[in-house]
């Protein structure tokens, strides 16, 4: 089991940059692929970022891609999701979320995918 706690969300210009955390618990926190999703009022949770349990792979979201960067530090225990240019569409809570497995026919931009999420860390844009 690995239990997740996200923090650095807050209140932001447009323009601007925040970094989030996502803090585990967990003996095999090293062994868990993270995912980085957010949820805006009224909409859908969608896909922000993935990073792979050894940290050599990631994947962006298209609309995310060359804004932010996601990575850990597995000594730690924790992942990051650097935010740069924020924009006022980008407010929304934001999630992290931990997988053991990759299933095969389930993406890893789906929530599906993962079995632990935390309770989610707000950052608002203004414009």
């Amino acid at each position: 089991q690995v239990q997740l706690v996200e923090s650095g969300g807050g209140l932001v210009q447009a323009g601007g940059s925040l970094r989030l955390s996502c803090a585990a618990s967990g003996r095999t926190f090293s062994s868990y692929d993270i995912g980085w999703f957010r949820q805006a009022p009224g909409k859908e949770r969608e896909f922000v970022a993935r990073i792979r349990w050894s940290g050599g792979s990631t994947l962006y979201a298209d609309s995310m891609k060359g804004r932010f960067t996601i990575s850990r530090d597995n000594a730690k225990n924790t992942v990051y999701l650097q935010m740069n240019s924020l924009k006022p569409e980008d407010t929304a809570v934001y999630y992290c979320a931990a997988t053991l497995r990759v299933v095969a026919g389930i993406p890893p931009t789906n929530t599906n995918a993962y079995e632990h999420w935390g309770q989610g860390t707000q950052v608002t844009v203004s414009s």
